[in-house]
């Protein structure tokens, strides 16, 4: 039996822009997860750089906090302050202190980052619809959500890294949640925004667009004054490292921060609209 060639069908006009939150909409550097990591593996005895707190940026925290202890000068660490190596039950410690301090904080962190507000509005103003997805649990959402509100940001909805059974990123289900709830009729009419790799590949896995954020996030890791105060030379230096990491990681555009995304947004409209897909 000869079985005729199936065509794609043709993708609609974009419907959605799916945001993370930390480095991203919020928290320009992405500050309040990993600051707070460092003091609850200070609490346990066990000193960790901002630097390492940040390797594993965008993974649920419980899984981040496991891979942070993976790493081995982290491990070397452990093992000479405990004699073995880190196991789930010393994460789970390390989560209960990391939890009622990230709840606690995670408001001091809340300001939008520069041009958020606006950039959302624009979208808002095209017909797109708003998701979130975040690597915070709801327990800290609970805390942020409402300040984030007051701030202007109140997406159409959220998904925390501890809503879904199947797990978190870089899994694409968080981002499946978004497209179910915000009824998007097509995966590829949607785009996943994130400033980590974990973020990415969560965009990817669940076949959107996939746009990082290079300098406002966990890739850079400057706060606003911070970065504003490098001269050119430094800027260029630190965008060219943190640009190649998200493009390695697959991101179909890579840009500074959400301030830069209405333009993308006009090209990846004009590539569905020639046919195109992620």
């Amino acid at each position: 039996m000869q079985i005729k060639p199936q065509h794609p069908q043709k993708c609609g006009p974009l419907e959605a822009v799916i945001f993370d939150w930390a480095g991203t909409v919020l928290d320009f550097g992405s500050f309040a997860p990993t600051q707070v990591l460092v003091q609850a593996f200070s609490q346990i005895g066990v000193e960790i750089s901002l630097a390492e707190a940040r390797a594993p940026m965008g993974m649920a925290k419980w899984d981040h906090i496991k891979a942070v202890g993976q790493i081995p000068s982290v491990s070397a660490r452990w093992q000479a302050k405990f004699g073995s190596t880190m196991s789930d039950a010393d994460v789970d410690r390390i989560y209960a202190l990391f939890m009622p301090l990230q709840i606690e904080q995670v408001g001091h962190f809340s300001q939008p980052i520069r041009g958020a507000i606006d950039t959302i509005a624009q979208l808002r103003a095209q017909g797109l619809k708003i998701g979130s997805c975040t690597g915070y649990p709801r327990a800290v959402m609970a805390q942020l959500t409402p300040l984030a509100a007051q701030a202007g940001f109140s997406p159409d909805h959220i998904v925390a890294a501890d809503d879904l059974a199947a797990g978190a990123r870089p899994g694409p289900w968080m981002a499946l949640a978004n497209v179910i709830e915000l009824g998007i009729g097509q995966v590829a009419a949607c785009v996943k925004v994130d400033d980590t790799v974990p973020g990415i590949a969560e965009g990817l896995n669940a076949g959107m667009w996939t746009v990082g954020l290079a300098i406002s996030g966990n890739e850079v890791g400057l706060t606003q004054d911070e970065w504003d105060a490098l001269d050119a030379e430094q800027q260029a230096q630190r965008r060219s490292v943190a640009n190649e990491k998200l493009a390695q990681a697959g991101a179909h555009y890579v840009i500074d921060s959400i301030a830069n995304l209405m333009p993308v947004i006009a090209d990846i409209g004009a590539r569905l609209a020639r046919g195109e897909r992620p």
